[in-house]
């Protein structure tokens, strides 16, 4: 019977660290994001103590989340940021800053990333 205990508890734990594994992951981002998130006010500062969620904008600005939600914390930031900073006109899409004044101009030539850019920032 004790064989089977440890067994059990080695399967429980493992199955607990496979779900916590997928939970925390980031969700996939097509090609057109890396053009984007250079833009973006938010980014990732590695510390001694774990991740932490800047802005470029307010040096006051710093968050920082648990390790499981770090990623989602950055995401939800950054469509916020896009919600009021994108614009899609035609196949171009427009980067604007706080003054709504045109930054780039990015050309979508695939499918795949005007969905994404539907999908993700919600415009």
């Amino acid at each position: 019977m004790k064989k089977y205990l440890v067994i059990a508890l080695g399967i429980g734990f493992s199955l607990l660290t496979i779900n916590a594994f997928i939970a925390s992951k980031p969700s996939a981002k097509a090609p057109i994001y890396k053009s984007i998130k250079v833009y973006s006010p938010y980014y990732l500062d590695k510390r001694f103590g774990g991740l932490q969620i800047m802005s470029k904008l307010d040096p006051e600005f710093k968050e920082k989340p648990d390790n499981m939600e770090v990623f989602h914390r950055l995401e939800f930031l950054e469509k916020e940021w896009g919600k009021s900073h994108l614009k899609i006109v035609d196949t171009n899409l427009t980067i604007l800053d706080n003054n709504s004044s045109t930054i780039k101009n990015i050309q979508l030539s695939t499918k795949e990333d005007i969905a994404f850019i539907h999908k993700f920032y919600g415009i």
